[in-house]
């Protein structure tokens, strides 16, 4: 095992250099040499010959189309980016817990059923994406996103990338860890709840001596919480296995702490694993309770029980990975520069208590500083993040195996640097079966210097590596705003997009229905219909005209615009902005969408198209009348 200074930025290795000075600021291939893969620190031509080699592999053509769909996690925005990799450009921006005036999205009837009414929140933390399995693969169904800020889960519909459902977690704070059932489908949302808090969280007990988290599984088909799980300290990633019997999440603040000393104080903390079989016999038996108002079946998951088992590892970790292979969780030690390998055919005898605890770790590799995420290439290789290094360690996981049994066996293939302080990392295809080993995206906290000055506030830096080959090779540096947690890649050939909406898509059911009660269709109406202070204006459009140009109604009535786009053509998109109302919203190709909003003083308000759709779009518009009351 490597010694701690060995390690340091600063100190010479074998060679005689220096690590920074080995990898070098061009981010050298490695220590070539030192690591069993023959030859010696590459020259300026040949690593000059690599990266052309590599920057032509990314490089995609215009009109050509990438290998790979990137979903990022859109961090504070409370978004989902779309990126096509390995070009990195990004494709398109999907809505969940934000509110955008490009779409509508938080402003139109339809979204803002989707996000809760009044219980909608104006903003959202998305950390972790994650696509819909079957068998172990990805389906290309749904898209499953966190928010971190305000306990809430979503599901993307990626036929249209659409935000088609958000559920609201009970009994918790914070879901920051989410991971799907792999096998035989993805029948549960596996969701961390962080933060401890005191149950009934009423004001009445402020102390931690009654505070706990929760582990969730929502159904990923109804969106309804299925069940919960009590745990001892705080959850933080998770992740599920090959077989549908267990998931596993890391677990920090052992001490009960709620200062950031006391949560640093124990050597160790959990890696903490669920018995989903297990839970679900004990739910179905009714051997549960609920918890408040949430009528949410919940089991006791601490101390010694039937449904978890508390695997000690070190200190504070922090990413939870499945290897594709299905053999192992890995743990990242975030405090501790190292990684726990837990293999998972020993949980049935773990749970069964024919083997102790520790007995389920068969490797703890020493990495280097910050290790915080781990992927994997699909030959047996693990790359891991190294925060404090500022670097990506690329490791052998059968040579750990091999070193933890007290052979003589280096299991480090190479370090790269990337810039700077990377979080996450995420492998192509890597959560499924089929990981191919071909691209490493490193999203990276910093980029200090990598990018134009834009003010105090920096953007963060995405950066692509170039995995295929046996060494790894930075291609790209990608600015990204504030700030994708994670991502995922997908080949294009698993998403299976429409061009144009159906017109019984379900979306729109519910303008459909109340056009049926007005006795209208929404294919073909253009009238208005006046309940008492309700208007209901129904218009369609097709571009460059719509087909309503005039309607007029009373100040302070409650207007309702649904417009159906009835153009076939994709990529002809209309919008409808209401001048000084405040509402705006897209309606694609065949959709139709609805927006509510209060009549303003007596006056006329112009609406107008503010998606281009046609050389007549300026001309595309009509005029709001509004009476005095």
């Amino acid at each position: 095992m490597k010694k701690k200074e060995e390690l340091d930025n600063n100190a010479p290795d074998e060679s005689g250099l220096s690590r920074r000075k080995f990898l070098g600021a061009t981010a050298l291939a490695g220590a070539v040499g030192a690591t069993g893969l023959g030859g010696a620190v590459m020259t300026r031509e040949s690593w000059a010959a690599a990266v052309k080699d590599a920057k032509n592999k990314y490089h995609v053509a215009p009109g050509e189309l990438d290998e790979y769909y990137g979903f990022w996690s859109g961090g504070h925005q409370g978004e989902v980016r779309v990126l096509g990799v390995p070009s990195m450009r990004e494709l398109m921006r999907i809505p969940v817990f934000n509110v955008d005036s490009a779409t509508g999205w938080g402003i139109t009837n339809e979204s803002k059923e989707i996000l809760g009414g009044d219980r909608q929140y104006l903003n959202g933390d998305c950390h972790h994406p994650h696509i819909s399995m079957e068998d172990g693969r990805y389906d290309g169904k749904y898209l499953f996103i966190n928010d971190k800020a305000n306990s809430r889960i979503a599901r993307i519909r990626l036929d249209i990338m659409k935000t088609d459902r958000i559920t609201h977690i009970p009994n918790v704070q914070a879901i920051h860890g989410l991971r799907l059932q792999k096998v035989p489908r993805t029948k549960y949302v596996f969701c961390n709840a962080e933060f401890v808090i005191p149950h009934p969280n009423d004001g009445s007990d402020f102390s931690l001596e009654n505070s706990y988290t929760m582990f969730t599984a929502v159904d990923a088909d109804s969106m309804e919480v299925a069940w919960q799980v009590i745990v001892d300290g705080n959850l933080d990633n998770t992740d599920a296995d090959y077989t549908g019997k267990y998931a596993a999440s890391t677990c920090y603040n052992s001490e009960k702490a709620a200062e950031l000393a006391g949560t640093m104080r124990n050597d160790r903390d959990w890696v903490v694993v669920f018995n989903v079989e297990r839970i679900e016999r004990a739910v179905i038996a009714g051997n549960h309770k609920t918890v408040g108002d949430s009528k949410v079946p919940v089991v006791d998951g601490r101390g010694k029980s039937e449904f978890t088992r508390y695997i000690p590892v070190p200190k504070n970790p922090h990413g939870l990975n499945t290897s594709p292979d299905g053999k192992y969780f890995i743990a990242n030690g975030k405090l501790s520069p190292t990684c726990s390998v837990i293999q998972i055919d020993k949980l049935d005898d773990l749970f069964d208590d024919n083997i102790e605890l520790r007995d389920t770790i068969v490797a703890e590799p020493e990495l280097g500083l910050g290790p915080l995420h781990t992927t994997y290439d699909g030959r047996g290789n693990a790359y891991t993040t190294l925060f404090i290094d500022s670097q990506v360690v690329k490791w052998n996981v059968a040579d750990a195996i091999r070193h933890y049994n007290g052979e003589d066996v280096n299991y480090i293939r190479q370090k790269l640097d990337v810039h700077y302080q990377p979080g996450h990392n995420h492998a192509s295809l890597t959560e499924s079966r089929d990981a191919d080993g071909k691209w490493l995206v490193v999203l990276s906290k910093f980029s200090k210097d990598r990018f134009l000055p834009v003010g105090p506030l920096h953007p963060e830096n995405d950066q692509l590596v170039d995995i295929s080959g046996e060494e790894m090779k930075l291609v790209h540096d990608g600015p990204a705003f504030a700030e994708p947690h994670d991502c995922i890649l997908v080949r294009r050939d698993q998403i299976r997009t429409k061009k144009i909406y159906d017109r019984d898509d379900p979306l729109f059911d519910k303008a459909k229905a109340q056009a049926e009660k007005d006795g209208l269709t929404l294919e073909s109406a253009n009238e208005v219909v006046r309940d008492g202070n309700k208007v209901r204006v129904y218009m369609t459009s097709v571009a460059p005209q719509f087909g309503l140009t005039e309607f007029k109604v009373r100040e302070g009535d409650e207007v309702t615009v649904y417009v159906t786009n009835l153009d076939m053509i994709e990529d002809v998109t209309h919008g409808f902005c209401m001048v000084n109302h405040g509402v705006s919203m897209e309606i694609s190709p065949q959709q139709t969408a609805s927006v509510t909003f209060t009549a303003g003083k007596p006056g006329v308000y112009w609406y107008y198209c503010n998606w281009f759709c046609h050389a007549l779009h300026m001309e595309m518009g009509g005029r709001m009348l509004v009476e005095k009351a």
